[in-house]
């Protein structure tokens, strides 16, 4: 359970192919929004439906993939997923130098990136499941969560600096470009992949559209932690725009301030991931989970009280660092329990039903929290989500259950 274990050639082909795409990412942090107001010269309220009816709208058209990609070979869905990526985000810079860039367009390559990525990561929760032996699922989850806080911490400020330099649609390139690498290395993995055998109709049902939200919540661990990360991940992300819009505006912080204040404390969460085989296999999978999980809902409160100058930036920095550490730890040890408790023939629908209800959860909260900020200030907003994030343990399991009850046997064999 080291995080210098050894996982394979293939492995190491997907490992490389995620960071790949991770870094390109990262360096598309923030364009499409940059793209809206500086090139189409869009207003707040659309670069806010921009950002919500991506989610919203892509969540939705993910719905009917669960069930199509659980029966197909992961490996060519991925790559599937990375080509529509890499499309969609070409004909920007495209449309862009034939002149004929319009909001619409940027809408629906959101969509678009916003499902296949939705796609893409269920089918490799599916495939890492039947690629990794299951001792070493936390090494591998936790090599990739490193990964995405790493890219986190790089990326944005490159790909700020590229935009300063070449234009915004320097990193829209950057980003379909990775995709394109990533689906390379994913065809270099190599082997056979045996095709998913399909009990019972050929043809999908509609009751297989809910088949992933029905086996999480009959199961006793899953239930809960699936509430829990949907409310956690919800407020923290509604409430992002909200401090862009206090820090920025009426404190008066200047944009590398601003990108400082959360690129840098990412490096809480490499540590959190580094952190975590060790931790689980001292303490472990239940106790680690359960006291990440209570730590991470203690920090946001306080971004409700940061204030102007040097001093206001230390505190965001302070907080983020403690919520991006327990977040790095909590999430690696939440994805490998998750696939540990799922039968393989279920993963990929119980996957998509979980970024399904992120994904709408995230552009609810977005909406109404940005609402909540017109009625009573940004300040208040971000409060009361600190408030309420500190309810959230509530929804933790306290008490480790068996990997499945007699109930979810059934539930998987039929």
């Amino acid at each position: 359970m080291t995080g210098r274990r050894a996982l394979g050639r293939q492995f190491g082909w997907l490992w490389a192919a995620f960071v790949v795409s991770s870094y390109g990412t990262g360096l598309r942090f923030g364009a499409f929004p940059m793209i809206a107001v500086l090139v189409l010269h869009s207003g707040p309220t659309q670069v806010a439906a921009l950002a919500a009816a991506g989610r919203a709208v892509g969540a939705l058209v993910a719905v009917p993939l669960g069930p199509w990609v659980e029966f197909r070979r992961k490996r060519p869905v991925m790559v599937a997923m990375d080509l529509i990526r890499c499309a969609a985000l070409l004909s920007v810079p495209a449309a862009f130098a034939l002149g004929r860039l319009s909001f619409a367009q940027l809408l629906v390559v959101s969509v678009a990136v916003a499902t296949a990525d939705i796609a893409f990561r269920a089918a490799s929760g599916a495939y890492l499941k039947g690629l990794v032996p299951p001792e070493d699922l936390l090494v591998a989850n936790g090599r990739f969560e490193s990964t995405t806080w790493t890219a986190t911490v790089v990326g944005p400020p490159l790909g700020g600096a590229a935009i300063g330099m070449f234009g915004p649609m320097t990193t829209v390139v950057a980003d379909a470009v990775s995709y394109l690498l990533s689906a390379l290395g994913l065809r270099a993995i190599g082997g056979t992949e045996p095709r998913p055998a399909r009990a019972g109709a050929a043809r999908l049902r509609a009751g297989e559209l809910l088949e992933g939200w029905r086996y999480v919540l009959a199961h006793a661990m899953l239930r809960p932690l699936f509430f829990n990360a949907i409310v956690v991940n919800g407020l923290i992300m509604a409430t992002e725009p909200l401090l862009a819009v206090l820090l920025l505006g009426p404190l008066g912080f200047a944009p590398w301030q601003y990108g400082l204040a959360f690129a840098a404390p990412c490096v809480g969460g490499l540590i959190g991931s580094r952190l975590a085989p060790r931790l689980v296999a001292r303490f472990g999978q239940h106790k680690v989970m359960f006291s990440a999980g209570v730590l991470r809902a203690c920090w946001p409160v306080g971004l409700a009280f940061v204030r102007p100058g040097v001093p206001g930036l230390v505190l965001i920095m302070v907080v983020q660092f403690g919520l991006v550490t327990c977040c790095g730890l909590f999430n690696p040890v939440l994805a490998t329990y998750r696939l540990d408790h799922t039968p393989s023939d279920r993963v990929v629908r119980t996957l998509t039903a979980w970024s399904v209800s992120s994904s709408a959860a995230i552009a609810a909260m977005t909406a109404v929290w940005g609402l909540l900020a017109a009625l009573t200030g940004p300040r208040t907003a971000i409060a009361v989500a600190g408030v309420l994030l500190l309810a959230t343990p509530l929804l933790l399991p306290r008490r480790e259950h068996a990997p499945l009850d007699t109930r979810e046997q059934a539930a998987s064999l039929t």
